[in-house]
């Protein structure tokens, strides 16, 4: 990795340049994407004009086109702008005070984790030609490793590219029983959409990413057997699966996006592993059989609509956590409970 100002080779654990000083780009814990999205957030203003932040739609409209993958991140930058923590960060003249006075408001005023404040700061500094040193890094997730590595890392470059899509799944659309062959890395957007007699799916081993709505509409699907490869589910994958009784997401996935879970009346059982960090929009919307659920503390970022009409549902979080918070301040019930003592449903 190098120094971006003067090109000194880095060191991976280096906050700035031992050379020259400059801060080191890395990405915040939590939000493995931070230097993509601060690039394209500088390169929107450098292109558009810094005004382009005052009107918050058109901007966030640019920016779904230059990181259209990102919903939780545009998500969160689109409520920041909506709450003025910008604009005032830019009438402020002293540049360390007004990201001092932007962190403590966005933190103690609506609620976001530590690690979500210091993704806007260092993608808004940035933007602003401000030195921002970020506290809450995660080295482990920058993307900045050379290609041959990363190409050494990749076993089998070429599983990747294996696509199930809605025109290769005809023979299973009478099917009550569906075994997806081995092989295949992603299922295709609404590609079992309406499959109202599949009752089972069971997911290849080598299966990465379930695409957005792939199982929506799935009326009598009852289980779903997620593979422990499994890194993405898009939104809206099971949404509307009324049947659908139990769902243990698998260590790896990131993200319960927007209506993963949407109106699973039978949902009654949900396992989200330590490595999500976000729960979307409606992502559990109208799961009415839903009582608890336990919410690891690394997850740092919830909608405020996650739980919409999940009556009689009590989230299980540890004490002072985000998703503590997050409950005290939508007025979800909610329980606390201690490190390392098993949850039960």
């Amino acid at each position: 990795m190098l120094c971006e100002k003067c090109n000194t080779e880095l060191k991976p654990d280096d906050t700035a340049c031992p050379k020259c000083g400059h801060v080191v780009a890395h990405n915040i814990s939590g939000f493995e994407n931070t230097i993509e999205i601060r690039d394209a957030l500088k390169n929107l203003v450098d292109t558009y004009g810094i005004d382009l932040l005052s009107d918050t739609n058109k901007f966030v409209s640019f920016l779904s086109d230059s990181i259209p993958y990102y919903d939780k991140e545009r998500k969160l930058i689109r409520n920041v702008l909506l709450n003025g923590v910008i604009e005032n960060m830019r009438k402020e003249e002293n540049n360390k005070l007004a990201m001092v006075k932007a962190k403590e408001y966005m933190t103690s005023e609506m609620f976001l984790s530590e690690n979500a404040a210091e993704f806007i700061l260092v993608c808004f500094a940035y933007t602003f030609g401000w030195e921002y040193t970020p506290t809450l890094v995660d080295n482990k997730n920058d993307k900045q490793q050379p290609k041959e590595e990363e190409q050494k890392n990749n076993k089998n470059p070429d599983l990747r590219l294996k696509v199930l899509q809605p025109a290769d799944n005809g023979k299973f659309k009478l099917k009550s029983n569906v075994i997806i062959p081995e092989g295949y890395t992603i299922i295709d957007s609404f590609c079992f959409d309406s499959f109202g007699f599949m009752r089972t799916v069971k997911l290849p081993s080598t299966l990465q990413i379930i695409g957005e709505y792939a199982f929506s509409e799935c009326k009598r699907l009852k289980s779903v057997d997620f593979p422990k490869g499994l890194k993405v589910i898009k939104q809206g994958a099971f949404s509307t699966c009324g049947k659908l009784a139990m769902a243990k997401i698998p260590e790896g996935v990131l993200a319960i996006e927007d209506n993963t879970f949407s109106f699973c009346h039978s949902l009654e059982i949900v396992e989200i592993p330590n490595t999500v960090t976000s729960i979307g929009n409606e992502a559990f919307s109208g799961c009415e059989s839903l009582k608890k659920l336990f919410i690891p503390d690394s997850v740092k970022y919830i909608e405020s609509d996650a739980f919409t009409f999940c009556n009689g549902l009590t989230l299980s979080c540890y004490e002072n956590s985000y998703v503590h918070k997050y409950c005290m301040a939508t007025g979800i019930k909610y329980e606390t409970v201690t490190k390392n003592v098993p949850f039960s449903v």
